[in-house]
Parts: structure tokens; sequence; C-alpha cells
């Protein structure tokens, strides 16, 4: 292939822009999130891209070391304003390291929760739910609260049989990678549930939700002392769900997988990873 060829034939960080909005649309995100391209020069070429969860210390060395040009974190790194980007503060320090590193940033966060293979979608088929529809759905112009919706935050769904709440948070455990505070449940190990409600990272402020009250239990991460303790209070009532909590960091695990096979498809030639390295915020558990 001549230079002309090669040049015509090369992937931009401004072609991962359009296929991560193709993905994940902007308009997707919510109220106050800050989604899309943070940091890089748009016309500059892309060989491989690192998905991670967390844009931190620890996935930018990865991804320096692996010679990425993207990095696409599901969190944003500038979620709250900033007044200065020195290197004595860590984000100023990680932002002088892409930039130097010639790596570009990209954060796909509310917009890749809504989708049909997101961070909940992902979780809910990798539980085997079936009928599942968001919890709190997306709805256009003129679409009543009939209508079938697709996208939205969270997903409830049916387990093809009844099982024990123990056993179905045994499962998540299996199925999410090990972390040091594991999954915890609020109800009785030998409860029976089939309706599972679930909403990857913090979900906590969809407890009192008509879809998750009617629900069995309900999937969900950093849940607060007091809502889980008067959940559960509810629950003990016939009122409301058994509770089960997991790490953030792991609740959205499943989704980089997912959105990389998208990625594949949607820009042949660029090479694609998933990030190995563990970023959960906590270490290690004391007994």
């Amino acid at each position: 292939m001549d230079a002309a060829a090669r040049l015509v034939s090369m992937t931009t960080v401004n072609d991962v822009a359009a296929a991560i909005e193709s993905l994940w649309p902007v308009a997707g995100a919510r109220d106050g999130d800050v989604v899309g391209l943070t940091a890089g020069n748009r016309d500059a070429a892309v060989q491989r891209i690192l998905l991670a969860v967390d844009p931190v210390g620890a996935t930018v060395d990865e991804a320096v070391e692996l010679g990425a040009d993207v990095i696409l974190a599901h969190h944003p790194l500038l979620m709250r304003a900033v007044n200065e980007v020195s290197e004595d503060a860590y984000k100023g320090a990680l932002l002088a390291k892409l930039i130097k590193a010639d790596i570009a940033l990209f954060a796909a966060h509310t917009n890749a929760d809504v989708v049909e293979r997101g961070t909940s979608g992902m979780l809910a088929t990798a539980l085997g739910l079936r009928g599942v529809t968001p919890i709190d759905a997306d709805r256009g112009p003129g679409e009543g609260a009939g209508a079938q919706a697709s996208t939205g935050i969270g997903r409830v769904g049916e387990l093809p049989e009844s099982v024990t709440l123990g056993a179905l948070a045994r499962t998540l455990a299996g199925l999410l990678p090990e972390t040091a505070t594991g999954v915890r449940v609020a109800g009785p190990e030998d409860a029976l549930v089939q309706r599972v409600a679930l909403c990857g990272g913090s979900g906590d402020s969809l407890l009192g939700h008509p879809a998750v009250v009617g629900a069995d239990v309900y999937l969900t991460a950093d849940l607060r002392h007091h809502p889980a303790s008067e959940a559960k209070e509810r629950a003990l009532r016939g009122a409301g769900p058994w509770l089960i909590d997991m790490s953030h960091w792991a609740s959205e695990w499943l989704w980089l997988e997912a959105a990389a096979e998208q990625l594949r498809v949607a820009l042949p030639g660029v090479e694609v990873y998933v990030s190995s390295v563990r970023t959960d915020a906590w270490d290690f558990l004391a007994r």
C-alpha cells in the first residue's frame, strides 16, 4: 500500500468518536453527565484502543505499556469541574501523561448505561433474564407510559425458574471479578426469587421505583446504610425486594468485553483490548 492509500485508510481519533457516538449516543447521557472526548487530537492516527471502567493511574500506565492510542473509559475523568490541571494533582498528572503519550481519552458513562448492550443490559444477559425491560425507560416525543422502550436506566426481567436468594448471589459472585467486598445480601438465604431488578453502578436512587418494588430481588452497587436498611424493613413486611449489593466497578465490568466486540466491528483493523487491571476502590477486607 502506498503512502496515499495508507493515509486514506488510516483510522483517526475522530473516526473513533464517530463509532462511539453511533454505539452510545451522547443524547442518551443523563443531565449533568460528562461524556465524549476528554483529551486528544481528533486527527491523530489510531491503531489500538484500551477499554476500562476507570481512567486511573493504573489503567493509563497499562495503556502506555500497550502502546494504545485511545482509552475508552466508562467513568469520566472530569465528572466534576476542576480549577487547575497541574501535575501536582492526580487528574492533572493523568492528563499530562496522556498528552505526552499521545493517548486520547473518551468517556461513555450514562450513555453506555441506557443502551440494550449497556452495563445493566449485559448483567441481565449474563444472569439469563427473560422479558427484560428498562427500570426507568427512555421515551421519545409522543410515547406514552404504555409504550415499550428498549433503552433506559437499569433492567428488570425474569429468571427461567425460581432460585434461592443464596443461589442467585453465588451465581452473581461467579460472574463478576473478585473484589474485597464481594457480594452482600440482605434477606433470607433460602428465600425464593424469580423477578429480578438490577442496575449497574450506584442504584439506590431507584429503590422506590415501582419496577424495583415489584421485583423479588434488586441487584445494584453502593447501597448506603439507611436506604438499604429501610428497604430491608419493607421487604420483611412483604412490600419490596430483597437486596444484593456488589462492587460498583465489578457491576459495570461485564460491559467492557461487549463494548470491545462492538468497536471491533465498527472499526475493522483497529486492535481493541479490555483492561486487565482491577480498579475497584477497595484492596482488602480485614475481619
